[in-house]
């Protein structure tokens, strides 16, 4: 039965990074690990690339590895070649396990892009302010139809759990564009949406893991509930960095959510502390987005100041603490501690 404790906040003492660095992550992994995770990534990189030509089509081969191009933490990769190291891996098909789980995530970003009318990504100008919405859709669907041919080259169990997946991700997309209704709870439908807009893509991950080895299912389920609430604890930390992190260690410009008029986690939290605090807060964000940058200083500081915020780093060290419980049935050894590190670092990096 699994226990779900609640990690203490990091103490003074040697932290892997301010925001997530997957290499740094890597470095403290044991030796052996270490090296086989980095030669995957480096597969992983290579093959992305090649993949999403589309042979004589230059212009969507060109506008398909933009983002790939562009970089990004390759974080879900990684998680696929973790939880395939947890048993006796086939290398061969973690390899396409991982490049679809990535291409799935990519294809995502061209669409969310589209629906936030985004302008930047991964620091380079996004496909659609680039090409349009009409053309960055298609290269989403053409990242997605790569990925779906990747899975099938695992196996159709794997294509089975990306369709599953990918209805998760729609609804999550649908519901954070939805009014609550009477009787909802708005922190409920926030970790709803966070668990099926961005948890279900790394849950997919652990069980994809998995299932390129021998691993029976009930670890192919454990390291898929890792994955689930790793992901949750994720999105978690990303809403506090957006307040917290300082620009030059993290390379993030906080506010953001603000000028977006996304109600994250801490923004809701604070909201409902109920206190003078909150009530500013409500009238700063009455209007929706905040354009006017003094009111986005004043709104960031209410929220740095507001019991929220410790509220939202405790959901977000319960969900670290469910994601390492989880593994309590996957077999010990140098993966496991990996991926614990891991979630210690979703953790960490917040602090």
């Amino acid at each position: 039965m699994m226990v779900e404790t609640v990690l203490p906040a990091p103490s003074a003492g040697p932290t892997l990074a301010r925001h997530l660095d997957v290499r740094a992550c890597v470095e403290s992994f044991d030796a052996a690990l270490a090296s086989t995770v980095r030669s995957t990534l480096a597969e992983v990189e290579t093959e992305l690339r090649r993949r999403v030509v589309a042979p004589g089509d230059p212009w969507l081969s060109e506008a398909a590895g933009h983002l790939l191009r562009a970089g990004g933490k390759r974080l879900r990769p990684l998680l696929v070649i973790l939880a395939a190291q947890t048993s006796r891996p086939d290398p061969a098909r973690v390899l396409r396990a991982a490049i679809a789980v990535e291409l799935m995530h990519v294809a995502t970003l061209h669409h969310d892009d589209v629906m936030d009318n985004a302008t930047l990504r991964h620091g380079v100008p996004s496909a659609n302010a680039r090409w349009g919405n009409r053309l960055a859709v298609l290269v989403g669907d053409h990242l997605m139809a790569v990925a779906c041919m990747t899975a099938l080259e695992v196996d159709t169990h794997l294509v089975r759990r990306q369709g599953w997946t990918l209805t998760r991700l729609v609804r999550g997309q649908a519901t954070e564009g939805l009014a609550l209704r009477a009787g909802e709870d708005a922190v409920e439908q926030y970790l709803q949406v966070a668990s099926d807009k961005s948890a279900s893509l790394f849950a997919l991950c652990g069980w994809a893991g998995a299932a390129c080895g021998d691993a029976d299912e009930a670890v192919a389920e454990a390291l898929g509930q890792y994955g689930e609430a790793l992901g949750v604890a994720f999105q978690i930390s990303d809403d506090l960095l957006d307040i917290v992190a300082d620009p030059a260690a993290s390379g993030k410009t906080r506010g953001i959510d603000l000028q977006k008029g996304v109600r994250t986690l801490p923004i809701l939290h604070a909201l409902a502390a109920g206190d003078q605090h909150a009530e500013r807060l409500d009238e700063i964000l009455a209007r929706g987005a905040v354009d006017d940058p003094a009111l986005r200083q004043e709104a960031l500081e209410l929220l740095r100041t507001s019991p929220g915020l410790e509220r939202s780093y405790e959901d977000l060290r319960k969900h670290a603490a469910i994601a390492e419980n989880s593994l309590a049935r996957v077999p010990e050894g140098p993966a496991r501690d990996a991926l614990l590190t891991v979630s210690d670092f979703v953790v960490r990096r917040t602090y």
